[in-house]
């Protein structure tokens, strides 16, 4: 895996983790759901563009990097559909007057984001038997019935996709964890608007918190678990 953050962590900080005992491998549950958190227009912009481009749509905005993963997400989407496992979209909600708090003061920004950039691109739209769950803060667990749902569905494990891998995807991979739910990143279906930061955080959660695969590994990983399409 060291080819994921290449250039970023060195084979001594490897090394140091390795010597530690951090970063095994747990594997999928046997009754899975899909995350994917934030994948709206104002973390990738109204279309595929450079970041800085990106950013003249929506200051939250990652630009080309989120809509490559949107790709990969949307492959892990139809899969989960055609093998009936429960896909669930922790989202932002508009933000209100009151919601500002020390988030509005920490990022003024993300308090004026326009009305469509809280809508879902086609190619990852939730349809009416999805579960929608509204978030106000960086946890999907955080404030929200996220728990209650998993509890019903039976579910063990979570593929969590979405942005970013620095806040909102990994807040909800310490936190699922902590709920001792097995936790799967597919690192194409993640994104950030730094580089660095997503390798670091890619590296850090396989460490202590997931494990970070491919969606094609994923998707293969689910089939041999006798996932699949319905016949």
């Amino acid at each position: 895996m060291s080819e994921l953050w290449s250039g970023v962590i060195t084979p001594d900080d490897e090394r140091r983790y390795a010597r530690a005992g951090f970063g095994h491998p747990v594997g999928m549950g046997s009754n899975p759901a899909l995350l994917i958190i934030d994948v709206q227009y104002r973390t990738l912009g109204n279309t595929p563009k450079p970041f800085d481009e990106a950013v003249e749509d929506y200051s939250t905005a990652c630009g080309d990097v989120g809509w490559t993963a949107v790709d990969h997400i949307a492959e892990l989407l139809a899969f989960s559909r055609s093998a009936g496992i429960p896909v669930l979209y922790p989202h932002v909600a508009p933000k209100l007057s009151y919601d500002s708090g020390v988030l509005g003061a920490k990022v003024p920004s993300i308090m004026g984001v326009a009305a469509k950039g809280y809508e879902f691109p086609p190619e990852v739209a939730p349809l009416e038997q999805d579960i929608m769950l509204p978030k106000k803060h960086p946890s999907a667990f955080f404030g929200t019935p996220l728990i209650s749902y998993l509890i019903g569905l039976g579910v063990d494990s979570l593929i969590i996709t979405g942005c970013s891998t620095s806040g909102c995807v990994r807040s909800t991979v310490v936190d699922a964890f902590a709920n001792n739910f097995r936790v799967t990143v597919p690192f194409d279906a993640v994104y950030d608007r730094s580089e660095t930061v997503h390798k670091v955080n890619l590296f850090d959660m396989a460490q202590k918190y997931a494990d970070v695969t491919s969606t094609s590994e994923l998707i293969a990983s689910l089939r041999s678990l006798g996932y699949g399409e319905k016949s």
